[in-house]
């Protein structure tokens, strides 16, 4: 039997709760997580009404806060934080779950910084996988919340975390590493068999490649996360079988999973074809199939719908989860609560 290990604890999961359909809950906790954060803590110099809002907030991480309280702030950028800060705690506080927070964000097109959305991304992950005991899978995972430099070289397609590099230490940033006692060291190993039981001491440093050719246990563990997003935000049930050909794909529908995918599937859908260097750029293949037609639009109901994957000429991927939510030909569009 196997023993359930914690992982991902930079995502914040501990300071949520679950309610009774197993959707995460925003507490005080996870709002005042927040405000630790180096752009809300006062520095030495900061105003009486920038200290002052701060510590109502530490006692309250819910209290009303009003336009002029954040006016009254003498500093342009620390005003800007806060507008930020507070729009956002506003928009979470607004919904049921971190779940339907994310869908509405997505489903409207509500603009907030990137790093806002992907712990969303995160914690939804690190939710619907909490009983995962497959280092794979959760390697998989972390191309939805984290850019990817991507290796195509003699066949290989590995990809690693963009930001960790020697020279860039991708946890600087975030006080939960030093609050939690995180190592901040981290390696370059590629995941395999031998390696896999070690992924959870280091979850956190996102820290090991991952090979993404077919046949590989990563190409798999990724269509399994997909598999299990699409259910969890959708209540959709989907079966995902990768495609090596772009004959084999006529894209009666399609969605891109990043922007460069999507640009491709743009191209084959005007013309029929591509050129070499977008050939070249498409990594990944997919044909999606609804398991219940019912729940997809009369139109194409019954079809297949081919999900691609690529990288930017600069050997970057950046996933967008909420492009396969937004995407799919789904008969309702109803929010999880």
């Amino acid at each position: 039997m196997s023993t359930r290990r914690d992982f991902w604890l930079s995502s914040g999961h501990h300071l949520l709760d679950r309610n009774a359909e197993g959707r995460l809950v925003v507490t005080e906790e996870f709002l005042k997580a927040y405000l630790a954060r180096p752009e809300l803590v006062p520095p030495p110099e900061a105003c009486d009404a920038e200290r002052g809002l701060h510590q109502m907030l530490l006692r309250n991480p819910r209290a009303a806060i009003t336009v002029l309280q954040i006016a009254d702030i003498a500093d342009a950028d620390a005003r800007e934080n806060w507008e930020m800060m507070i729009a956002w705690r506003d928009h979470l506080v607004r919904h049921d779950t971190i779940e339907a927070a994310y869908l509405n964000l997505v489903r409207h097109n509500v603009v907030y910084p990137r790093i806002f959305i992907d712990q969303l991304v995160h914690l939804i992950l690190r939710n619907l996988l909490d009983d995962c005991d497959d280092a794979f899978v959760l390697r998989a995972s972390e191309l939805f919340f984290r850019p990817q430099k991507v290796r195509l070289d003699g066949g290989q397609l590995t990809v690693s975390d963009d930001e960790n590099t020697p020279c860039f230490n991708p946890h600087a940033a975030s006080p939960l590493y030093s609050l939690l006692g995180m190592p901040a060291e981290s390696g370059n190993e590629t995941l395999c068999a031998s390696n896999a039981d070690s992924y959870w001491d280091r979850s956190d440093l996102f820290d090991f490649a991952l090979d993404l050719r077919g046949g590989e246990p990563g190409a798999a563990a990724f269509i399994l996360v997909l598999t299990r997003w699409i259910s969890h935000l959708l209540a959709i049930d989907t079966v995902i079988d990768p495609l090596t050909e772009l004959r084999e794909a006529p894209l009666s529908w399609y969605v891109g999973l990043d922007a460069e995918a999507t640009r491709i599937g743009d191209l084959l859908w005007r013309s029929g074809s591509i050129d070499d260097a977008a050939r070249a750029r498409l990594i990944a293949l997919y044909r999606l199939i609804f398991v219940h037609p019912a729940d997809m639009i009369e139109s194409v109901r019954g079809e297949p719908v081919y999900v691609l994957m690529a990288v930017d000429e600069d050997g970057l991927l950046q996933m967008k989860p909420h492009n396969i939510i937004n995407g799919l030909p789904i008969r309702s569009a109803e929010l999880v609560k």
